[in-house]
């Protein structure tokens, strides 16, 4: 596929991604991918998530699983669902959706009168116990102009001595995840770019994307053998699962910030990036995590996935205009 074609079929998309391919890969001006960005609340998969939400600001009557879903049924078993309140935000808040659109909807405040979470009731903006989820409630409230500041604070409090977060430290665990740290790092991510951020985050932050970087996004520390055969496997949407292109995505919204060139330490994993690429550009679906969804937002898996070559063309364009000095071997 030439480029002009590849460059073609990637415009022709939903205003979700058609917007990010203009910013990040053509590189056009702001009037032009703003006005394609606002057109996530009016048309395609945008337009319609925000018509499924209920009239008590959520989503399938739940926060992480649907009000109807039962834990002991074979759903339960096959595949987590997307449905619910923290899924929908999440989707919404990544496909570009002006915050302002929900704040209108009083969505904040419907769901800290309305929402609780499965795990002990608790309320909504003031999270759980789990890593991920509080990570992706700091970045959907601090989208939507919610208190999440204690929550915040969570984190640095629970950052482990290895840098990172593991969910299952409230079962004991001492070390640290990838997925977990990911996800927390993503939400700390979203408050600095929004609020500045603290000295406190700030060394959060950088002491989980250590923790990767040490581990250059893929390996074992202390055995340099890649951790499972999830970190270079590929699917869109991402969920709460880790991949060294989730990773490596992170790390550039993260250096967009930050400033500085792009850490040395990763280049091996942009490596396994760029070999996933097929010889027409594109990236292809490698999987699709099962469970319940309320439609379908990519491909099948084995098929050429144009939310994937969004993400793996902008991260080898960032690394690949950065000067980057590797280590001498």
């Amino acid at each position: 596929m030439a480029d002009d074609a590849l460059t073609h079929w990637l415009l022709d998309s939903d205003p979700a991604l058609r917007w990010q391919v203009e910013r990040d890969l053509l590189n056009e001006p702001p009037a032009v991918w703003e006005a394609t960005r606002a057109r996530v609340a009016t048309e395609g998969f945008g337009a319609h998530l925000l018509a499924l939400q209920d009239p008590d600001g959520q989503w399938a009557g739940g926060a992480y699983f649907p009000g109807d879903f039962d834990f002991e049924s074979q759903e339960a078993v096959e595949g987590q669902p997307w449905t619910a309140t923290t899924w929908s935000l999440n989707a919404l808040r990544e496909w570009g959706l002006d915050g302002a659109v929900l704040r209108e909807r009083r969505t904040a405040e419907l769901l800290a009168e309305n929402s609780r979470w499965e795990y002990d009731n608790l309320p909504y903006w003031g999270g759980e116990v789990d890593c991920c989820i509080n990570g992706y409630t700091v970045a959907n409230g601090t989208w939507l102009g919610a208190d999440i500041s204690g929550l915040v604070d969570w984190f640095v409090e629970h950052r482990m001595t290895d840098g990172g977060w593991n969910c299952a430290w409230v079962e004991g665990s001492t070390r640290s995840s990838f997925h977990s740290t990911l996800n927390s790092l993503k939400g700390l991510l979203a408050y600095d770019e929004a609020t500045g951020g603290t000295d406190a985050t700030r060394e959060a932050r950088r002491g989980g994307e250590e923790y990767l970087l040490e581990r250059g996004l893929s390996k074992r520390l202390s055995t340099g053998e890649p951790v499972e055969y999830w970190v270079n496997t590929y699917a869109y949407p991402f969920r709460w699962f880790y991949s060294v292109l989730n990773a490596a995505d992170y790390f550039r919204q993260a250096n967009l910030h930050d400033g500085g060139r792009p850490d040395p330490r990763m280049a091996e994993a942009i490596e396994l990036i760029r070999a996933a690429r097929q010889s027409d550009g594109t990236w292809v679906q490698e999987r699709r995590h099962p469970g319940r969804a309320w439609f379908e937002v990519d491909v099948r898996a084995g098929e050429p996935s144009k939310w994937l070559t969004l993400y793996g063309a902008r991260v080898l364009d960032w690394w690949d205009a950065k000067e980057i000095t590797l280590p001498v071997r």
